[in-house]
């Protein structure tokens, strides 16, 4: 698996004992039954025919893992490993059917609310000595999440995973290439950024990244992507399931329980997500969706 030989290269059989601590997290071992892309894996599979099953609780790894390799730094490591505590079931789809179709932050706002009610979590912290806002703000750290184009852990490790998983276009030589040339530079905002040693593997990711903008700004994603959102916000208008319900259960128990809704409306849309064919899909419009691009560093130089 090409998920695995990744988490290897960054680690995996390595891992710091401070780190392996926080992996015991309930907030955290929710993450593995979300899927990473959206709830799609459950979608249509003449729209979508992934390589293999990523999580969010994955990506949380890769990315912690992705920093420390790189920085030795407990800190950012931590902050980049919590940071996306939040994600509900169908992760960006919440996004989308809360309007937030640009930046697709909407559901970072609990982030602050779940880290606070976790006794263990916060006794980790305690014993790191790491305050607990200093990993509810995880944005002020550049190394795990910075503003489009510059390069961030949250960002690169995303392309890496799509690349496996989704649009196939990342070979195990692409993984060991890409991580054997990171290194870390001070950008012209004076921030720290991950950037390329080789112009090579440096366009390598950008291509790679351009890929996956085609794919996210598709016809065939945007209809689904919109159509989850629209039957996730119909069961919750009907009062079905309730919001918070998107954190209580995993992906697999929400569909259960969307399978066991009797409401013909219903019913109608999610069997469509199910089931649809490719060449029934609609062009749906969606305003100013997230556009995916990189200008990464090499050699400290933007590209």
């Amino acid at each position: 698996m090409y998920l695995n030989y990744y988490k290897e290269i960054l680690g995996y059989n390595d891992i710091p004992d401070f780190l392996n601590k926080y992996l015991k997290s309930s907030l955290l071992t929710r993450l593995k039954d979300v899927g990473y892309f959206c709830g799609m894996d459950y979608a249509s599979s003449d729209v979508y025919q992934f390589r293999e099953y990523i999580s969010r609780y994955d990506h949380s790894l890769t990315v912690a893992l992705l920093i420390y390799k790189l920085t030795r730094n407990k800190l950012y490591t931590i902050a980049g490993l919590l940071h996306d505590i939040a994600t509900p079931c169908f992760s960006h789809v919440i996004d989308y059917m809360n309007e937030d179709y640009e930046i697709q932050e909407s559901t970072e706002e609990y982030t602050e609310k779940i880290i606070q009610s976790d006794v263990y979590l916060n006794k980790c912290l305690e014993e790191d000595n790491i305050l607990v806002w200093d990993v509810i703000n995880f944005k002020k750290y550049s190394i795990v999440d910075n503003k489009r184009p510059y390069l961030c852990a949250d960002r690169l490790d995303g392309i890496i995973l799509t690349g496996i998983g989704w649009t196939k276009n990342i070979t195990k030589k692409d993984i060991f290439s890409i991580v054997s040339d990171l290194s870390i530079y001070q950008n012209e905002n004076n921030e720290l950024e991950i950037g390329f040693k080789s112009k090579e593997v440096a366009l390598k990711v950008v291509e790679v990244n351009n890929i996956i903008n085609k794919y996210c700004h598709s016809k065939e994603d945007n209809y689904m992507m919109m159509l989850l959102a629209n039957t996730t916000k119909y069961a919750i208008d009907k009062h079905y399931i309730i919001y918070d319900d998107l954190y209580k259960y995993n992906e697999k128990e929400i569909f259960e329980l969307f399978k066991k809704i009797k409401d013909k409306k219903f019913q109608d849309l999610f069997k469509k997500f199910k089931y649809i064919k490719k060449e029934d899909i609609e062009i749906v419009k969606i305003p100013n969706i997230k556009e995916r691009i990189i200008k990464p560093l090499i050699n400290g130089i933007r590209m």
